[in-house]
């Protein structure tokens, strides 16, 4: 179990993008639909949905960008 520091949330678009660089080296997020990128995210360790916080097609949208630049380096 993790402790309670390690959890982060839709809004930690940084972290989530490093998540899954780290976890999906060989994907590139530009082929990944908003969909599939939702479901993935929330199957990153750590990751916990926060209540009043929903995910939306605009947090979807900085994951990719950020998981691209992560990608780039």
């Amino acid at each position: 179990m993790q402790a309670h520091g390690d959890e982060y949330h839709w809004l930690d678009v940084e972290r989530i993008a490093e998540e899954l660089a780290d976890r999906h080296p060989d994907l590139d997020p530009v082929t990944i639909s908003f969909p599939e990128l939702k479901v993935m995210v929330e199957r990153l360790p750590g990751f916990l949905a926060q209540e009043g916080h929903p995910c939306n097609e605009r947090i979807l949208e900085a994951i990719q960008q950020a998981w691209m630049e992560e990608r780039e380096g």
